[in-house]
């Protein structure tokens, strides 16, 4: 046998791939982001435990009265008033969804499918305004209607996005009008 023939014959390509080694990346990759996922988990059970003093939430009245304003959108979240990175959690509060708001004269009915569904009283409403953000959400100017309402003692800032932003100028309007008039209401009957 020539040299070039033998050594033609005596390589051998290295192996392409490792097989043990990746199978141990890839299990301990998993291994990671399921760690990472329980502990997200504890984190929000644990501050759901947090918020347990927060009163269970209400359910609209049998009869609301005729819609004065109607809003299908997305919810994005509560959370404490003026604290737009604090989430609230409990009663299902945190959980993102569909929504579907009704103004009427006894308050404001969020109608969440898959969610818990709530409804704030007129007398419970602070205040209303667009703005950019709130946990979890950021978005231009003005690209959320914000709702600040009082539950139990605290204060609690809602962000809902409307399907039709154009709207939500006028939610604002009608929400602080009404806020308006029950503070005179209650101002006057004292």
């Amino acid at each position: 046998m020539t040299p070039q023939l033998y050594l033609a014959a005596e390589q051998k390509s290295a192996d392409v791939t490792d097989w043990p080694d990746r199978i141990g990346w890839i299990v301990g990759l998993l291994l990671f982001i399921t760690l990472v996922y329980w502990l997200m988990r504890q984190g929000w059970k644990w501050r759901s435990t947090l918020q347990g003093d927060l009163p269970p939430l209400l359910s609209a009245p049998s009869e609301p009265g005729p819609a004065k304003l109607e809003l299908s959108g997305r919810y994005h979240g509560s959370t404490t008033a003026g604290q737009w990175l604090d989430r609230i959690v409990a009663h299902g509060l945190g959980t993102r969804s569909r929504v579907e708001l009704t103004l009427t004269d006894a308050g404001l009915d969020v109608v969440r499918p898959g969610a818990t569904d709530f409804f704030v009283p007129a007398d419970a409403l602070r205040e209303a305004r667009l703005d950019k953000g709130i946990a979890g959400k950021v978005l231009t100017e003005g690209g959320l209607l914000i709702v600040t309402w009082a539950h139990g003692d605290k204060l609690i800032d809602s962000g809902f996005r409307s399907d039709l932003a154009a709207e939500q100028a006028d939610w604002v309007t009608a929400l602080n009008d009404m806020i308006k008039t029950n503070t005179t209401t209650e101002g006057a009957a004292r």
